[in-house]
């Protein structure tokens, strides 16, 4: 061998050993070793020599980029022997949608590859980091890698949030509207009800910050805030509803009166008699001060007990002066009824009263 990048290692009768350095792919082939011995002893070897890949490169980004355009992205490496592996990666999460191909070089015997990943840009991806890998047996385990971040431009994302969920009059809430967008979106605007909002001296703007005071019922309506940039704008709608005040009654003390209610009947019959009904219904004055007030069902049974007892007492009085009208004589005027005079009416009555059946008089 003639050449100078080969050198003779070593020599003896039983080894020989040559090395070669900076090697390239003109190398690869088949190499013979003879030994002038009687006979001639020969031994042959093939050599591989393996076409390291060149570092990939990515192609077809531009930007930034439009949310919703279509993105064309090619990694390529060439002089790789045999032929490498490329693998795509977004967020170190591998994509499976790839179109892979290779060209070989009839020449140097090595091969182009390239492989190409197409997806809609979306505003998720802002910010990711795509990259593309190369394997191949010549790297020892220690991958090519080229990465491409993206950008992505989209309209914005609005939110409104707020700082009181049961808003009530008198009292202030905040609202915060928080907007997302590349480019970064311009101040926001704020509205009421479609228009320009009514009270400046309550309502107050600062930056994205929407802030109302003393809250009352003509502050009920749709706030919208609205936020654009260079791509488009994008708007989000509060409701806001004013709640009366909530008033929460503290424990009273209540001191029941005292309540009774009398009914007396005198009946009158063979015997002087007097019957008398009484229905009382006394509160403990000493009533515990947990109580917020009387016992309305306590005082609704009390009145109709006293309603039921003297609708019974005037039916009773009435029936028993309905039973004894009539007319009543004195001894001496039933015996004047015949007599000439006062003598004999006297005599009569007394006569009369032998036989006549005893009524005695009973006064109610």
């Amino acid at each position: 061998l003639r050449d100078n990048r080969i050198e003779l290692v070593r020599a003896s009768w039983h080894e020989l050993s040559i090395s070669v350095s900076d090697v390239s792919l003109s190398d690869e082939g088949q190499y013979t070793c003879s030994l002038f011995t009687m006979p001639v002893k020969t031994s042959k070897a093939f050599l591989t020599v393996l076409g390291v890949p060149e570092k990939p490169q990515i192609t077809g980004f531009t930007s930034p980029v439009m949310e919703g355009e279509r993105m064309q992205l090619t990694c390529k490496t060439s002089g790789s022997k045999p032929a490498a592996d490329i693998r795509w990666f977004k967020n170190d999460k591998e994509v499976k949608d790839a179109k892979y191909s290779k060209e070989e070089d009839l020449i140097r015997k090595t091969f182009t590859v390239s492989s190409t990943m197409d997806f809609l840009a979306d505003r998720s991806d802002d910010g990711a980091v795509v990259s593309c890998r190369v394997d191949h047996e010549s790297l020892n385990s220690t991958p090519q890698i080229a990465m491409q971040v993206l950008e992505i431009h989209y309209t914005p994302l609005v939110k409104i949030i707020s700082s009181n969920s049961w808003p009530e009059e008198g009292q202030s809430i905040i609202l915060t509207c928080e907007s997302k967008g590349k480019p970064v979106p311009e101040p926001v605007l704020w509205t009421k009800d479609g228009g320009e909002l009514p009270d400046p001296e309550r309502m107050v703007v600062n930056g994205r910050v929407l802030s109302i005071s003393f809250l009352n019922k003509t502050d009920n309506g749709t706030y919208r805030c609205e936020a654009k940039n260079p791509i488009g704008r994008n708007s989000t709608e509060y409701v806001l509803i004013v709640h009366d005040v909530f008033n929460t009654l503290l424990p009273t003390t209540v001191i029941p009166s005292l309540t009774t209610a009398t009914v007396t009947t005198n009946v009158a019959l063979k015997a002087s008699t007097t019957t008398s009904a009484t229905a009382t219904s006394i509160r403990d004055p000493n009533a515990l001060a947990g109580q917020t007030g009387p016992d309305h069902a306590l005082i609704g049974g009390i009145v109709a007990v006293v309603v039921f007892v003297t609708l019974c007492s005037i039916i009773l009085l009435g029936r028993y002066l309905a039973r004894h009208k009539g007319t009543y004589l004195t001894n001496e005027a039933k015996g004047a009824e015949d007599a000439p005079d006062a003598d004999t009416a006297i005599i009569n009555a007394e006569g009369s009263q032998v036989n006549a059946e005893e009524k005695k008089e009973y006064f109610i």
